[in-house]
């Protein structure tokens, strides 16, 4: 008697486990649907971006609050300047060296993202972003710097967005306007003046290799530095632009010199 009462527990509790695993799974579809719908619901409205420049962007409001808690004072510099007014060398520069296949993807590089997302999963936490230029765009106009699984997932959609709304073109020109390069500095124009005294479309070679080495770091190295990760950085960036025939040997040569460590 007390074997069967023990059989007859046994198999309760496994039909119970059982029901409660369907009724899991189930649940899933549903739970990743009202997910799903959650985050279309809360993207925001890209299209105006199409002719309107943001008066603003997250990140910028940001280093604000961080300035104003910490009791600083804090000034924005930032000049909108036109996408033709941009040097070609200083796009293939920053192209090269943020997102290479940007004009052949779709704000989604998936081998890249794969790729980190595997090193994230080894680490047990968020170390690489696997960000193309259309998803660091995002990033600065709508979301926070926090590296979580939730902010990636809401940069995937915003990319998504201004894909399908905005050209290729559009998208690069806001980057390159609204991205950080220093304390308080935002877009090329603003750091051209800040930090070379001059229109962006009077850079030089290597002072368009220094500002594009710096995006990764913008708080932390200065442009006119002899850091050493900022001239293994230009090196890198130099090599690039002779590997793909964006300068000649004479440029080359001449260039590299300037960053040997």
């Amino acid at each position: 008697m007390k074997r069967l009462s023990l059989w007859w527990r046994d198999a309760s509790i496994k039909a119970r486990l059982a029901w409660g695993g369907i009724v899991t799974l189930a649940m899933i579809p549903a739970t990743a649907l009202a997910f799903y719908v959650y985050i279309l619901l809360t993207l925001p409205d890209v299209e105006v971006l199409v002719r309107q420049n943001p008066e603003t962007t997250a990140m910028m409001e940001l280093r604000k609050a961080q300035a104003a808690a910490a009791g600083k004072k804090w000034r924005k510099r930032q000049y909108w300047v036109r996408f033709r007014e941009i040097p070609d060398l200083l796009k293939k520069a920053v192209r090269i060296t943020e997102d290479a296949s940007f004009y052949r993807h779709e704000g989604i590089d998936t081998e890249e993202m794969l790729n980190a997302f595997r090193k994230n999963w080894r680490r047990g936490r968020v170390v690489r972003g696997g960000s193309t230029i259309t998803q660091q765009l995002a990033k600065n106009l709508y979301l926070s710097t926090e590296k979580s699984y939730w902010r990636k997932i809401r940069e995937y959609f915003i990319a998504r967005e201004l894909e399908k709304h905005l050209s290729k073109n559009r998208i690069f020109h806001l980057y390159l306007n609204v991205i950080e390069l220093g304390p308080g500095i935002f877009g090329v124009e603003a750091a051209s003046r800040f930090y070379f005294k001059r229109h962006v479309s009077g850079l030089d070679l290597e002072q368009i290799i220094r500002l594009t080495a710096i995006i990764p770091r913008p708080l932390s190295v200065k442009v006119n530095s002899k850091n050493r990760w900022l001239m293994w950085k230009c090196r890198w960036i130099v090599s690039k632009l002779k590997k793909y025939r964006y300068i000649s040997d004479g440029q080359y040569k001449a260039t590299i010199a300037k960053f040997k460590p």
